[in-house]
């Protein structure tokens, strides 16, 4: 009786280190959010220095500090991460800038707005993999939108080149620095006697903004790993192979006994005949992916086909319980998904001769049984008792 001692013991240490191992996850995918996840607003005080169209290929960085050219304002932002590494904004910066018309601060002053769309790209979670308790994102943005010169009544298009730092401070909350070039046409500072009709990257009005304020994620913040698959799959294997492996060997260890017992008297035969049935008919777990009613490995229905053996020698009915992932899906989809995973393993039962009129069927829902979660995507085929 060793044996079988032995395959309960496999039996307890795979159960033991499925439920404390966690679960494999794909570290650069994430679950997919709702539309109205991931959104976020932004307010910074901003630091902006000014140059104009006519001076754009001379003005040395020294000069770029003169606080006739530099002023204070602030930037509202409104936007949305689709990916942990892809994002929109739409950004409005102003409001209080100037003109270089000479270096008199009073006389350069000015009011302006601007507004622009901007793509965004987290570095850190594309490189790095998508880590919500991050400290540091890099973030590089584009965009391009409009400048309005209040004082002047002008309008002109403009690109933008930047550099979004943010710095956690909780899920919800992070610090901001924000580093921006942005070049706009001449009408930009308002003063036309100052502008240039050639049309070239250097006779363009310029402001560089050093910002720094708060990001405040609005609703759901966070993504979901994607649990990897693959390795759930060949780990389940690996502990299913495992099972079998012990299985075949309690099953020639069978053939041995059944010769050696024979010659042995009949009440011997039946107490060794009633262990041995008992420690075959251990439940058995066919799983399945993720969202689906497809039998994840055919090798699954190995095991299933000696509960099948023995249930027919007995004259007994089977038992197959359909679950779902309680995790994924709402209650009246995880039940009708049970459903079809139970259905789906008592078809194969009927091609493997048994009686569909013996099989009584369960639909158990989403449950958290297992863990990792992903076990719980199975159906179990028992000997009713």
């Amino acid at each position: 009786m060793k044996k079988f001692f032995s395959f309960l013991t496999v039996m307890c240490v795979v159960l033991t280190a499925s439920a404390q191992s966690e679960t494999p996850v794909e570290k650069h995918k994430v679950t997919t959010n709702s539309f109205w996840a991931n959104w976020f607003v932004q307010a910074n005080i901003v630091g902006s220095s000014f140059w104009g169209s006519q001076e754009a290929s001379s003005v040395k960085f020294s000069k770029l500090t003169k606080d006739y050219r530099t002023n204070l304002g602030l930037s509202i932002a409104v936007g949305k991460w689709f990916t942990p590494g892809i994002g929109l904004r739409t950004k409005m910066n102003g409001f209080w800038g100037r003109s270089i018309v000479s270096e008199d601060k009073a006389l350069n002053a000015n009011k302006y707005w601007t507004l622009q769309e901007q793509v965004m790209l987290n570095v850190s979670n594309m490189l790095l993999g998508y880590n919500e308790q991050r400290c540091w994102n890099f973030i590089p943005y584009a965009g391009g939108g409009i400048g309005h010169n209040i004082t002047s009544h002008s309008n002109a298009m403009g690109l933008t080149l930047g550099l979004l730092n943010t710095f956690r401070i909780t899920n919800k909350l992070a610090a901001n620095l924000d580093i921006n070039y942005g070049f706009y046409e001449p009408d930009f500072d308002g003063n036309p006697a100052c502008h240039i009709k050639e049309s070239s990257l250097k006779n363009k009005d310029r402001v560089i903004n050093v910002e720094v304020g708060l990001t405040y994620n609005l609703g759901k913040s966070t993504w979901k790993h994607a649990p990897d698959i693959e390795s759930m799959q060949a780990l389940t294997q690996g502990e299913l192979d495992a099972l079998n492996a012990q299985l075949q060997d309690i099953l020639a260890e069978n053939e041995r006994l059944n010769a050696e017992f024979e010659a042995r008297p009949q009440e011997q035969q039946e107490v060794r005949t009633d262990t041995v049935t008992k420690m075959l008919t251990a439940p058995v777990s066919v799983f399945f992916p993720l969202n689906k009613a497809v039998i994840s490995s055919r090798r699954d229905l190995q095991n299933v086909a000696a509960l099948v053996d023995i249930a027919r020698q007995n004259g007994t009915r089977l038992l197959v319980t359909g679950y779902a992932d309680s995790q994924t899906g709402n209650a009246d989809y995880n039940r009708k998904l049970s459903q079809q995973r139970a259905d789906v393993v008592a078809d194969e039962i009927v091609k493997m001769g048994f009686d569909r009129s013996q099989i009584d069927i369960v639909a158990a829902g989403g449950v958290d049984i297992l863990n990792p979660q992903p076990y719980n995507r199975r159906t179990l085929v028992e000997i009713k008792q």
